[in-house]
C-alpha cells in the first residue's frame, strides 16, 4: 500500500488503466486532481471551453479509440453541462467516463456548501449514466473509478460517473491501486455451433453489422469472405468492411429494390446491432432467420424474433463461429443480384442530388487517406450527402450524434483526431457550428490536425424546410445571425477560405 492524496488516486487509478488524455475545465472543486496529472505527466490534459465539449470530445476519443474516454468537471454547473454530452454518448454506445467534483464531504446534503453545491448531482446523473456513485472515503477513490469502467464495459458501453468531494480529493491515505477490469463475457459454445450450422447449411447468406462491430472489423470481413457472404452495415457500422470490397452492399438495406433480396436470404447474421433507426429498418421481415450477435442481452428481440441469439463480444463471438464452419460457397447469383441493386440505389442518389454535390463529396474523399477520418454533425450535406457519396475504408473512422443533436460534431472532431492522431475532416452547418464554435481554440491550442467544411445556409435549413412546407411558409428561429466564419478563424489562428462553387471547394 502507499500513501497517496485523493488526486494522486485519480491519477494512477486512471494511468492503470491506460489513460493517456482527459478533456475537461480547472475548477476549485477538482484542481487536486489536475494537479496530481500535471505533476505525474503521463496523462495529458485537454483544456475545452465548456464542459458539454469535453464529454463530446472524451465521446469522440473512445469511438475513434475504442479506449475509455475521461471527463473532469466541477460539481454543479460544470457537472450539468455535461449531461448533453453523456446523453449522446450512452446513445451512441460510447465508453465515457465522468470524474467530477462536490462540496466537502462534512457540508455534503446538509444545505452548508459554500458554492457549486448540487446535493442531487447523483440523482441527475443516473438519468443519463449506467453507473454513478460518491465517494465517503479517501481511500476507496480507486476502486470506486474501477467500478465505474467496469460497469462502462458490462454489455453495451454506456457512460458512467463518480463524484468526489473536494476534501477527500486533498486528504491522505494508504491505499492500492487495483487493476484494470476485464468483464467482456464469453458467449455460450452451443449457440455459437449452432449458429455455424445454419450458416454452413444455408445458401443465401447475409451479414448485417452494427456499430457495436467496430472492434471486429477484421473478424467480419475474414468470415464474410469464408462465406462469400454480402454485408450491409447501419450508420454507426460503417467502415467495419471497406466499402470498396466487393461484398459491401452499404446502409441501405431497407431501401427497394434491396428489401426484397433481403427477405429473400436464408439466413442473416446480425453483428453488434438492435436495429435502430425507425419503421422503414423494422418493417423488414427477418423473422425467424436471424442470427444475433450482440453483446447486450437486452438487444436481443427488440425488433425481430431471432432463430438464435449470441450474448458475447463480438470478435470473440465471430472468430468462433468461423472456426466451426465448414461451409458451402454460396449463391453467386444471389450476392450479384444484391451488388447490382447496391449499384442502382447509388447511382439513382446521384442523378437525385446532383453533379455538385457529388463533386464536392467525391474530391473531399480524394483528398484524404483511407484510414482518415470523417466526422459529421446533423446536418444535410452531412447525413445526406456523406452517406449516399463518401465511402468508409477503415473501422472507427466515421462518427456522427446518433441522438439527433445539432452542434456536437466540432467537440466529437477534435476528441477523434486527439485519438487517432489522423487527418480528420468535420462537415457541418452554420447552426450547428454556433453551438460549439468556442471549440475553435481547443483545436488550434492543441494542434489538432482538423480540416472543418461549415455548410453555410444562414441558420436552420431542414427546420426552415418543415416549416415552410408545413406551416404555410410561416418562419421562426431558423433563420439566424451567423459571423464571417473565415475572420473568426483567422482571429484564433487558424487558416480558412470561403468558397461559393464546385470549383472554388476543388
Amino acid at each position: 500500500m502507499t500513501e497517496l492524496t485523493g488526486g494522486d488516486a485519480v491519477y494512477e487509478t486512471l494511468r492503470a488503466l491506460g489513460v493517456c488524455h482527459v478533456f475537461g475545465i480547472p475548477s476549485v472543486h477538482n484542481l487536486p486532481i489536475f494537479d496530481a496529472i500535471t505533476r505525474g505527466g503521463d496523462i495529458e490534459p485537454i483544456i475545452v471551453r465548456n464542459e458539454q465539449a469535453a464529454a463530446h470530445s472524451a465521446d469522440g476519443y473512445a469511438r475513434a479509440s475504442g479506449k475509455l474516454g475521461v471527463i473532469l468537471a466541477s460539481t454543479g454547473p460544470g457537472t450539468t453541462n455535461t449531461v448533453t454530452g453523456l446523453y449522446e454518448a450512452s446513445f451512441a454506445s460510447s465508453g465515457v467516463l465522468l470524474i467530477t467534483g462536490q462540496v466537502d464531504s462534512v457540508y455534503y446534503r446538509k444545505g452548508k456548501g459554500p458554492g457549486h453545491q448540487a446535493d442531487n448531482q447523483v440523482q441527475m446523473l443516473q438519468s443519463v449514466v449506467r453507473h454513478v456513485e460518491s465517494v465517503r472515503h479517501t481511500q476507496t477513490i480507486p476502486a470506486a473509478i474501477n467500478r465505474a469502467v467496469a460497469a462502462i464495459q458490462e454489455g453495451r458501453p454506456q457512460p458512467a460517473a463518480v463524484e468526489i468531494p473536494i476534501d477527500l480529493q486533498y486528504a491522505r491515505a494508504d491505499m492500492t491501486i487495483p487493476p484494470a477490469p476485464e468483464t467482456r463475457p464469453l458467449a455460450n459454445i452451443g449457440d455459437i455451433e449452432q449458429a455455424a450450422t445454419l450458416l454452413a447449411e444455408a445458401n443465401k447468406r447475409v451479414i448485417i453489422a452494427g456499430g457495436g462491430a467496430q472492434g471486429a472489423a477484421a473478424q467480419v470481413t475474414a468470415l464474410a469472405v469464408s462465406l462469400g457472404a454480402p454485408v450491409f452495415t447501419s450508420v454507426n457500422g460503417r467502415g467495419v468492411i471497406p466499402e470498396d470490397h466487393e461484398l459491401s452492399m452499404g446502409s441501405s438495406f431497407a431501401a427497394n429494390p434491396m428489401r426484397k433480396l433481403l427477405e429473400e436470404a436464408d439466413v442473416v447474421l446480425a453483428i453488434g446491432t438492435w436495429f435502430h433507426g425507425g419503421p422503414h429498418n423494422w418493417n423488414i421481415n427477418l423473422s425467424g432467420k436471424l442470427i444475433h450477435i450482440d453483446i447486450d442481452p437486452h438487444s436481443h428481440g427488440l425488433v425481430f424474433d431471432t432463430a438464435i441469439n449470441i450474448i458475447g463480444d463480438a470478435g470473440d463471438a465471430v472468430e468462433a463461429i468461423a472456426k466451426r464452419l465448414n461451409a458451402n460457397p454460396g449463391d453467386a447469383d444471389y450476392t450479384r443480384a444484391l451488388a447490382r441493386a447496391r449499384d442502382e440505389i447509388s447511382a439513382g442518389a446521384r442523378k437525385r442530388l446532383g453533379e455538385d454535390t457529388a463533386a464536392i463529396m467525391d474530391h473531399m474523399r480524394n483528398q484524404m487517406g483511407r484510414d482518415d477520418v470523417l466526422v459529421r454533425d446533423m446536418t444535410i450535406p452531412a447525413y445526406l450527402w456523406a452517406n449516399q457519396f463518401f465511402p468508409i475504408f477503415s473501422a472507427r473512422r466515421t462518427m456522427n450524434p446518433t441522438s439527433g443533436a445539432i452542434g456536437p460534431g466540432l467537440p466529437l472532431a477534435n476528441g477523434a483526431a486527439l485519438a487517432s492522431q489522423r487527418k480528420t475532416v468535420l462537415i457541418q452547418g452554420d447552426g450547428g457550428f454556433m453551438v460549439h464554435i468556442g471549440e475553435l481554440t481547443t483545436t488550434v491550442q492543441y494542434n489538432l490536425p482538423l480540416v472543418i467544411c461549415v455548410f453555410t445556409d444562414g441558420g436552420y435549413g431542414v427546420l426552415r424546410g418543415f416549416q415552410t412546407n408545413q406551416f404555410e411558409g410561416r418562419l421562426v428561429g431558423v433563420n439566424l445571425v451567423t459571423p464571417n466564419f473565415t475572420g473568426l478563424a483567422n482571429s484564433v489562428g487558424m487558416a480558412a477560405e470561403a468558397v461559393s462553387s464546385v470549383a472554388g471547394f476543388e
